[in-house]
């Protein structure tokens, strides 16, 4: 990478090649100071390297700079920033310990400078007019990882005390690259990260129902508001043949990843279990019993696992300390039901519940993102905003998380939100 256009920022002013007073070797140092800080504050490589070349080389007047950095595959040298070179561009590359002054400060570690370059055994000429070269290692805990490369035109153009100034100068490059490199990691595994986190996604969202049944006399509305990527919530529908639908709401304990790997779980144990015929107790009871044998310490599953005879147009449900349902018939009211204790926790029994769905009932289930969800000053939007929601005559669930939204603007959302509501008609 050479720069096509330069306006020098880290150093102003030339350094003299001569340090003739103390005075001037302060003035150097706070120069340096200048550069350090903006070295080590520079996360793109490619940026900070042709800083460094651009702003030593226009400062100095030096008819070169160039930093290599080492090639762990091939253990050679490679060109990365360059200034004032007409023979090599970036991408070249020099054997260590058999080509140049680079390849040979690589290989020992130690600092070189040629006074005279012509009288030299290691330096490859480059530029006509080279007379000194100055080349410093760039080492991270002992291990050289690159190189600086300093030609002047002057025979002997640099002091003791200058080239004492370009050994810290090339310390605070190395700290730059390493701050550059770990920040191309950490960015590197984040993009991974993140496209496992939209794989993993599409992979839960393909859990979902993608059609509701077609049940007469009844309909069928969901909601599904993860509070990031993935949710531990899930809901689904389960024909049981015979018009007879299972219908289920979980929570799982815990977010992210983890979370959505319990559900997954949870629902292929479940679905196995429901169609064995079993009532809504007796499914949550097999469900538990393989969860307590699978899952790790102290995670959980909260589910309200329902069956729907549309013939009856009856729905028994059962509850592993899930929320309270929500039964809109004219008023709305939360149905005081006994739960068992969320699956994975212990053993534990499910008592039944039935609901006649006649013509006109809503029966809402929903996960604790809805009900939690704080606003800015941590107000709970809470059971009597959902209540108060639900007697609107145009009620609904996608107007359910709106309101929720509303009412926790300006708050960081920390949980998921999903619901299911069941309209007999």
């Amino acid at each position: 990478m050479v720069a096509t256009s330069y306006r020098p920022i880290s150093i102003r002013g030339p350094i003299p090649s001569r340090i003739h007073s103390s005075c001037d070797f302060v003035q150097a140092l706070m120069k340096l100071q200048r550069a350090a800080q903006l070295i080590t504050s520079t996360l793109d490589i490619d940026a900070l390297l042709d800083r460094v070349v651009n702003d030593i080389a226009a400062t100095l007047g030096c008819v070169e700079v160039s930093v290599w950095l080492r090639d762990p595959e091939t253990d050679e040298m490679v060109l990365h920033g360059v200034r004032g070179c007409t023979v090599y561009c970036t991408g070249a590359r020099l054997k260590i310990g058999k080509q140049g002054m680079v390849g040979h400060v690589a290989a020992t570690g130690k600092m070189r400078y040629a006074t005279d370059v012509t009288l030299d055994p290691y330096y490859i000429a480059c530029e006509p007019d080279t007379r000194s070269s100055a080349t410093f290692p760039l080492k991270v805990r002992g291990e050289v990882i690159g190189v600086l490369a300093i030609d002047h035109r002057e025979t002997n153009a640099f002091t003791k005390q200058q080239l004492q100034i370009f050994q810290a100068l090339a310390g605070h490059i190395t700290v730059g690259i390493e701050n550059a490199r770990a920040f191309q990691r950490e960015r590197v595994e984040r993009d991974r990260m993140q496209r496992e986190a939209d794989d993993a996604r599409v992979v839960q969202q393909a859990l979902f129902p993608k059609v509701y049944p077609l049940v007469p006399g009844f309909a069928f509305e969901t909601a599904w508001h993860p509070a990031g990527s993935l949710a531990g919530d899930w809901f689904d529908f389960i024909d049981l043949g015979e018009d007879r639908y299972g219908i289920v709401l979980a929570d799982v304990s815990g977010k992210g990843m983890p979370a959505a790997l319990l559900m997954s779980a949870t629902r292929a144990i479940l679905r196995t279990v429901a169609k064995l015929d079993s009532s809504p107790s007796e499914t949550l009871v097999r469900v538990n019993q393989a969860l307590m044998e699978d899952f790790p310490m102290g995670k959980f599953v909260t589910m309200i696992y329902a069956v729907l005879d549309a013939k009856s147009r009856e729905m028994t449900f059962a509850s592993a300390g899930h929320l309270r349902p929500l039964v809109i018939n004219g008023e709305s009211a939360f149905l005081e039901v006994d739960t068992g204790l969320p699956l994975g926790l212990g053993a534990s029994s499910y008592p039944e519940h039935r609901i006649h769905m006649k013509p006109g009932t809503r029966v809402l289930f929903y996960t604790d993102g809805i009900t939690e969800a704080e606003d800015a000053d941590g107000e709970e939007f809470g059971p009597a905003r959902l209540s108060e929601h639900f007697l609107r005559p145009d009620a609904c669930v996608g107007g359910l998380i709106e309101a929720v939204q509303r009412h926790g603007k300006g708050a960081i959302r920390s949980d998921d939100a999903t619901a299911v509501l069941i309209r007999s008609r």
